[in-house]
C-alpha cells in the first residue's frame, strides 16, 4: 500500500461522502482555521458519486481541501482506503461528514497518541447536537450479541444485558479508558499501525470495517483508548438513511461477514438465517396491519423494505 512522505504533516484528515453537501460544507468548516487547513495537517475528501452537488462545492469554496471524485459509490471502507492511500500525516483521521469539531478535537488526539505510543487508535467522545452523549465504545460482539443487538429481539427488548454489555454502559463514560473498538465516525489511528494492520477490509461495503480493523490493531498488540476530552459532534446516519432497505442489507451482511470470519461459516450461516427469519416476520406483520388499513404508506414503505431484505438473502459481498 503507497502511502506519501509525513514530512510537514501530523495529521491528515479523511472524509468520505456520499449525498450530505451541507453537512459536508459545516464539517469541513469546523476544521478549517478561517479558510486555510490548519499547518501541519491536510484534508481529503473523497466523494462517492454524489449526486447533489458535493463535489463541485468542494471545489468552489474548499481549494485548500484534497478531493477526489470518485464515479461511483466506493463505501466506507474503500472510499477510506482511496484516501489513506495518499496521506502524508503521522496519523490519520478517519471522519464521517455529518460530524463537528467541538474545539480542536484532531490536535488533542494526536496529543494523546504522541503520550502513549502503546496505542495504535483513539476516538473522541461523540455527542448528538444537542449535546447529549452518544454510544461510540464497544466490547467485541460474542455470538450472543448477534442475536440481541440491532436486531428484532433487540427493539422488543432494549434494555437486554447483552447489548448492555457489548455498549460497554457498565463503564463511565467520562473517563479515559481502553476499550476492544470505537464507532468509526472519528477515529484517529496511528500511520504505524495503519501499515502494520493493514487497510480496511473492503469485503464490508459499510458497517462492521472499523469492529473489523480494530480487532486485527488488537491482535497486532496496538491498544485501543476511548479520550473523552477530545468531543465530537455526531448527526449520525444521514448518508445511510437515505436509502433505509440498502442500509439494512448492507448492515446485515457486514454483520454475517464479520461472524463467519471470527466465529466459523456454521454459525455465520445460523446467524443469516436467523436474520432472514425476523425480516419475514416483520413482513408478515406490517402485511397484516396494511390489510386492517393501518397507516397504509407507512405499511407498503416498510413492506417494500422488508422484501428487499428477503429477496437479497444478506449472503454475498454485493453493494
Amino acid at each position: 500500500m503507497a502511502i506519501e512522505s509525513t514530512q510537514g504533516c501530523d495529521v491528515s484528515c479523511v472524509v468520505v461522502s456520499w449525498n450530505v453537501r451541507d453537512l459536508l460544507r459545516r464539517c469541513l468548516r469546523s476544521l478549517l482555521d478561517g479558510t486555510e487547513v490548519p499547518p501541519g495537517r491536510e484534508i481529503i475528501v473523497v466523494d462517492c458519486a454524489s449526486s447533489d452537488g458535493s463535489a463541485d462545492m468542494v471545489r468552489q469554496e474548499f481549494g485548500s481541501v484534497r478531493l477526489i471524485a470518485a464515479t461511483d459509490n466506493l463505501g466506507y471502507a474503500r472510499g477510506n482506503n482511496t484516501g489513506l492511500a495518499l496521506a502524508r500525516g503521522r496519523y490519520f483521521m478517519v471522519l464521517n461528514p455529518d460530524t463537528e469539531m467541538v474545539g480542536d478535537p484532531l490536535g488533542f488526539l494526536a496529543a494523546y497518541l504522541d503520550e502513549h505510543p502503546e496505542v495504535g487508535a483513539a476516538g473522541p467522545q461523540l455527542c448528538y447536537p444537542d449535546g447529549s452523549l452518544q454510544s461510540s465504545r464497544r466490547r467485541f460482539p460474542t455470538l450472543l450479541t448477534a442475536f440481541w443487538e440491532s436486531t428484532l429481539l433487540h427493539q422488543w427488548f432494549p434494555d437486554n444485558r447483552f447489548a448492555h454489555r457489548y455498549h460497554v454502559l457498565d463503564r463511565p463514560p467520562t473517563v479515559i479508558q481502553p476499550v476492544d473498538w470505537l464507532v468509526g465516525a472519528a477515529l484517529m489511528i496511528r500511520r504505524t499501525a495503519w501499515e502494520r494492520v493493514g487497510p480496511f477490509d473492503e469485503g464490508y461495503f459499510m458497517y462492521f470495517e472499523e469492529l473489523d480493523w480494530c480487532r486485527r490493531c488488537r491482535d497486532a498488540g496496538w491498544q485501543i483508548h476511548y479520550v473523552p476530552q477530545a468531543q465530537i459532534i455526531h448527526h449520525e446516519g444521514k448518508s445511510s438513511e437515505q436509502v433505509a432497505a440498502a442500509r439494512a442489507i448492507r448492515f446485515q451482511r457486514s454483520k454475517v461477514r464479520y461472524f463467519s470470519r471470527y466465529h466459523g461459516a456454521v454459525w455465520g450461516e445460523i446467524i443469516r438465517l436467523f436474520l432472514l427469519a425476523t425480516y419475514a416476520f416483520q413482513l408478515a406483520e406490517e402485511t397484516m396491519k396494511w390489510l386492517m388499513g393501518h397507516k397504509s404508506n407507512l405499511r407498503r414503505e416498510r413492506m417494500s423494505a422488508y422484501w428487499q431484505v428477503l429477496r437479497s438473502g444478506l449472503s454475498g459481498t454485493r453493494r
